[in-house]
Formats: C-alpha cells, sequence, structure tokens
C-alpha cells in the first residue's frame, strides 16, 4: 500500500526527512518541480528548497539558515530529526550561492528563490515571498522620509480637549498619557503602528484620531477603516460609532474587511485596488493587524495613497496570522530609521517628560527610539488587572516561574487545575447554558447574548482529548444530565449557542460571529447575534455556515471577551502549546481565567515562542 503522506519521487535525503515527518509530501513536491525547472542535481539544495517551502506552510516568510536544525517533525513522528542526514551548514549555502535556482539559470532568467545576506546571518526565499517583503520595506520607508503639514497649535488644542478628561480624577495630569501620544503620532506622520495588550484602550484611542484628523482637515476627511475578518471589522465598527456622537464623528461611519476594502474580485487574482489605482481615503485605520499576513500587508501598502495617513492597531503578542508572517510583530520591532519629527517632539514633550504613574509607565529609552519609528504601545490595562494581568504579563515575558506562582496563589482571578479537576469546570458550563436558555426561552435575546458571554470553554487543538470536538461532546453531555433533555444535534432550539463559519456580506454575518439560537412566539426561533446596543436577529435558516460551539479554539477566540475563560492545555509535547497560545487565551478574560492542565504544559507553553522567521526585523547586506 502506497503512503500518501510520502512523496513517491523523493529520494535519497528528501525521502529520509519526509518519511521522519519533517517534510510533508507537498514540500518534496515543489522543490523536486523547481529543481526540475532549474536544472538542479544537488541533494542539499533541494532539501533547502523544500525546507524553505515548509517554512511558509508553518507561517514563516524565509528559512533562517543559521537554525537549519529548529525544524521539527510532526506530532505523530517518532523519530527524533536530530538523528536524520543534516547536510553541513556552509556545504549548503555554498551550494545555493552556486545553485541556478538563485542565481537564474542559463536557459532563462528563472529564480524561484531569494539568498539573502542579511546582519543576523543568511536567508532563503521563495520568490514570490521576497518580492512581498520587498513591498512592505520598501513601501514603509518611503513614507517615513517626509511627514504631514500640520497646525502645531490646533493640534496642540485639539489633543487637550480630546485627551485630559476630567472627570478621570485616577490620573493625575503629570502622568504620561500614551493614548494622546499615539494620536499626536498619528496626526504628524503617514505610518503610525499603535501597539497594546486587550483593555488599553485601542479603540479608544483610534476613535479619537479619527476625531482629530477631521478637526486637522475638515468634515470632509474620508475615512477607511478595515480588519482581517468580518468579526473584527463590525466590532470596530461599533466601538467607533458608540463614541461619534461624543466626538463629533459621523454616525454612519462604516468598517469592512481588508479583502472588501482592497476590492476582491471573484474569479480573479488582482484586488480593484492596487499600485496603479490607489484607494480614495484620506485616513485608514486597521484594526486587529496582528492577524494580517505579509501577502494582505504588501496588497495594502501597494494601494495606499502616499499623502493617506495610514494608522496599524493591535497586540502583538498575541497569536499571528494564519497566513505566512507575523507583520506587526515585525515592525514594533524592525531597525528604527529617519529622522524625529519635531512638531510631534514638541506637541508630545510633556507626556514624554512624564515620570511614572501606578497606572501608566513612563516612556523609556527603548520606546522613546521606536516613537522614531511612529511605533507607540498602550499599556495601561483597563479591562482587567489583578491576577489576570500579572499572569499576562509574566507569560508575554517568558517567565515560566513567574506564571506559575500566579497560578498557584490563590488569588481570586486566577485558578490551576490538574486535568482530572472538572467540577469548577462542569459548573460554569451547565449554569451558563442554564442562563442562555432560560433567557432564550422567555425570548430575551438581549439577556440570551449577554449571558452567553459569561463563560467560555478554549481548546488549543480542533481534534483529539484536548480537542473542541471532544469537548463540546463532554459539555454537551453535562448539560443533558443536568437538564434532564440531550439537546438534538439536527433541530434548533432554544439557547442553542451558534458560531459563523464562514463570511456572508449580504446578511452581514462574519465568520467567527457567534449567537444564540432564540423562541420568538409560540413556535418562531431566531438567531440573535451581538450587534451594537440592538440583537441583530434572523431566521436561523438563512445560515448556510455555522455550528454548535460548547467550545472553541483559541484561534476563534482572538478579538472577543468573556467575563470567565476555561482553559483546556493539551500535554507539553503538542506543538501548538506556545506563549502567543496561553497569553491570548488568558487575555479574552474579563473577571476570571481557569487553566486546566499539567505545571509541564504550562512551562512548555511559556518556554515555546513562536519564530516566525522574516527579514523586516533585519538589516539587509547583498541579496543574490
Amino acid at each position: 500500500m502506497i503512503d500518501v503522506l510520502v512523496a513517491q519521487r523523493g529520494k535519497g535525503t528528501l525521502r529520509a526527512f519526509n518519511e521522519a515527518g519533517v517534510l510533508a509530501a507537498a514540500d518534496v513536491h515543489v522543490a523536486l518541480r523547481l529543481a526540475g525547472l532549474g536544472a538542479e542535481p544537488d541533494e542539499d539544495v533541494q532539501l533547502a528548497t523544500a525546507l524553505a517551502v515548509r517554512a511558509v506552510r508553518s507561517g514563516s516568510v524565509c528559512l533562517d539558515l543559521t537554525r537549519l536544525r529548529d525544524v521539527g517533525a510532526d506530532e505523530n513522528s517518532r523519530i527524533d530529526p536530530a538523528t536524520l542526514p543534516w547536510p553541513d551548514d556552509d556545504a549548503v549555502l555554498a551550494a545555493l550561492r552556486r545553485s541556478p535556482l538563485t542565481t537564474g539559470s542559463p536557459t532563462g532568467p528563472l529564480r524561484p528563490l531569494r539568498l539573502v545576506d542579511t546582519d543576523s546571518g543568511p536567508l532563503l526565499y521563495l520568490d514570490r515571498y521576497f518580492r512581498q517583503e520587498q513591498t512592505v520595506r520598501r513601501g514603509l520607508d518611503a513614507r517615513a522620509r517626509d511627514y504631514p503639514d500640520v497646525d502645531e497649535g490646533l493640534l496642540v488644542q485639539r489633543l487637550d480637549e480630546l485627551f485630559r478628561d476630567p472627570a478621570d480624577a485616577s490620573r493625575p495630569s503629570s502622568a504620561p498619557d500614551r493614548q494622546r501620544v499615539a494620536a499626536a503620532l498619528a496626526a504628524t506622520h503617514w505610518t503610525t503602528v499603535v501597539a497594546g495588550g486587550p483593555g488599553t484602550g485601542k479603540t479608544h484611542t483610534v476613535a479619537r484620531i479619527l476625531a482629530l484628523l477631521t478637526s486637522l482637515h475638515g468634515p470632509g476627511v474620508r475615512i477607511g477603516l478595515a480588519a482581517p475578518t468580518g468579526k473584527a471589522a463590525a466590532r470596530l465598527q461599533e466601538s467607533v460609532r458608540d463614541q461619534a456622537g461624543l466626538l463629533g464623528l459621523a454616525p454612519d461611519v462604516t468598517a469592512m474587511t481588508l479583502h472588501r476594502m482592497l476590492g476582491w474580485q471573484r474569479g480573479r487574482t488582482r484586488f480593484r485596488y492596487h499600485a496603479g489605482n490607489h484607494l480614495p481615503f484620506d485616513a485608514i485605520v486597521v484594526d486587529e493587524t496582528s492577524m494580517v499576513s505579509l501577502t494582505m500587508m504588501s496588497c495594502l501598502l501597494e494601494a495606499v495613497r502616499p499623502d493617506t495617513r495610514l494608522v496599524l492597531v493591535g497586540d502583538p503578542d498575541q497569536l499571528t496570522s494564519v497566513d505566512a508572517g507575523a507583520v506587526l510583530a515585525d515592525l514594533v520591532a524592525r531597525p528604527v530609521t529617519g529622522t524625529p519629527n519635531p512638531v510631534f517632539v514638541n506637541v508630545a514633550a510633556r507626556d514624554l517628560a512624564a515620570a511614572d504613574d501606578p497606572d501608566e509607565a513612563a516612556f523609556g529609552a527603548g520606546e522613546r527610539e521606536r516613537l522614531r519609528g511612529s511605533v507607540v504601545r498602550l499599556s495601561r490595562g483597563r479591562r482587567f488587572g489583578g491576577g489576570i494581568a500579572r499572569l499576562a504579563v509574566a507569560v508575554r515575558d517568558g517567565d515560566d516561574d513567574e506564571a506559575m506562582r500566579i497560578l498557584r496563589s490563590g488569588v481570586p482571578e486566577v485558578s490551576f487545575h490538574a486535568p482530572g479537576d472538572l467540577d469548577a469546570l462542569r459548573d460554569d458550563v451547565v449554569r451558563s447554558a442554564d442562563e442562555v436558555t432560560a433567557a432564550a426561552v422567555a425570548g430575551d435575546a438581549h439577556t440570551a447574548l449577554a449571558r452567553f458571554e459569561t463563560h467560555r470553554l478554549l481548546c488549543a487543538h480542533r481534534d483529539g482529548p484536548y480537542g473542541v470536538q471532544h469537548w463540546a461532546r463532554q459539555a454537551t453531555e453535562w448539560i443533558g444530565v443536568s437538564s434532564g433533555r440531550r439537546p438534538d444535534p439536527d433541530r434548533w432550539y432554544p439557547g442553542q449557542p451558534l458560531m459563523v463559519t464562514a463570511n456572508d456580506h449580504d446578511l452581514r454575518i462574519y465568520n467567527g460571529d457567534t449567537g444564540v439560537v432564540v423562541r420568538r412566539g409560540d413556535d418562531a426561533l431566531v438567531a440573535a447575534f451581538v450587534r451594537g446596543k440592538d440583537p441583530f436577529l434572523l431566521h436561523p435558516s438563512h445560515l448556510s455556515a455555522v455550528q454548535t460551539v460548547y467550545a472553541m479554539t483559541i484561534h476563534r477566540s482572538q478579538g472577543s471577551q468573556y467575563d470567565t475563560v476555561s482553559v483546556v492545555l493539551p500535554d507539553e509535547t503538542s506543538s501548538l502549546l506556545t506563549r502567543e497560545l496561553l497569553y491570548t487565551a488568558i487575555t479574552r478574560a474579563r473577571r476570571r481565567v481557569r487553566i486546566i492542565g499539567t505545571e509541564d504544559a504550562v512551562r512548555a507553553a511559556v518556554g515555546r515562542q513562536v519564530l516566525r522567521a522574516s527579514g523586516l526585523r533585519r538589516t539587509i547586506l547583498t541579496e543574490s
């Protein structure tokens, strides 16, 4: 019987790495195809090519040739990658430097690979991703060469009006105001990165940035709001609209997905808006930028006019795009070039000189350097505090001892449970389901949705003993035993929790939206979704892509918040168990987070950081 996971054309080194689970069959097929086009017989080059394909499949933009042996095997492999016939690093690099795949073939100009020397060692790219990264690099550098013309006096006046809230007695006038600094950056630079964890006021700041730009340039300023997913775009739109009346913004401001903003066209490989047809906005804000891939960022920067202000907002410590690249983290960490804008230095002088405050840290030397690159990090947490905030910081900083200390400290906001200690989890699952069902049966959509947000069960995996499917079945069993009736998976029923799995722009329902089935009248049922102050209702039969959700993956939870979050961790060998995954799960909680797993799993997660190779945060020395 032929093993479909093994490429039958693969021989020698490629075959050994494929059978060990380091390479997939697709990696081998692509490498052999490229080798055939370039007449490249060298096995070292073929292996490096296959590893470069695997790197992109795993989320990296390129292959870091200084870390070849850090590549792992798949979870089902029983072979230690260290025992494989790894070639000598210097031999691989020498073979790549002379390969027609990087230098061009005598029979044509085809160069499917790019070998790039950087200040931190050589990188190997597939040509497509090198071009996309260069588009991002050149676009950002071009936008940083000069600054917008701004009336400094008017800017200071509006900043003071928008930010120093006299009713906020918790913040002394001498404390640094990072939100004010972020707005000052956005007004005085063409590109601004506003980074910050959950609850630090990113969308609050975005609304004031838009009000500021409207004041500086008049009510005719054209504003574009976007996010990588429909769910994130809807939340951004709701947040800005909630503040529109207070700030004098148009009440009908609209957000959309990046695909829709760029003009995705069915059956075409190119967006409507591109380098030859720029987007018609004077200011563009992109929320949840941590989820934006390299490919999408390159398309966006090509389509943005040089005189459009671009504000990129997100949390660089969260999970990144499912596609190649960790662009937001790269932009926060990339080398700073250029000179400070004197207008910004003047208007932000008070905040930059302010001392530490209990709620807002002073700007350190490193952060001042980042400001020169128009990057600011918001740090004052407003969503949660205490144990949750301290745990999130410990995980973010890679401090596993501190993370375990907090988990075992007994603080009310955080609890740690062994894999078999499920009583508290069962109680929360049953209580939440009972409250949601009671409101849904009574026809109270608003309350049903609110109670649905009181608890969420999150998993790292989709399948297996630690996966969503297993835990959803377990939750269903608990609910059935408690209520005396098991939910019917083949019928709609009041209290049924829903998750949308595909965008439907006509219905205004987006991938990742969650809702509840609610009774209306004697027999009628509607699906209710959160949309601003009033629930959005439609008949369940209109939902073409939806599933019942008693548990969800941590990836799916991004951009959402719940009162209590229960996190089921896989064992420490899981490759999905990373610092970014655990941080994202913890920061979904408003009031309490419950971690279910072993100490080894927690320490493995805190110690395993996602390292997506790219060149954006490096200095390129030569490119062949």
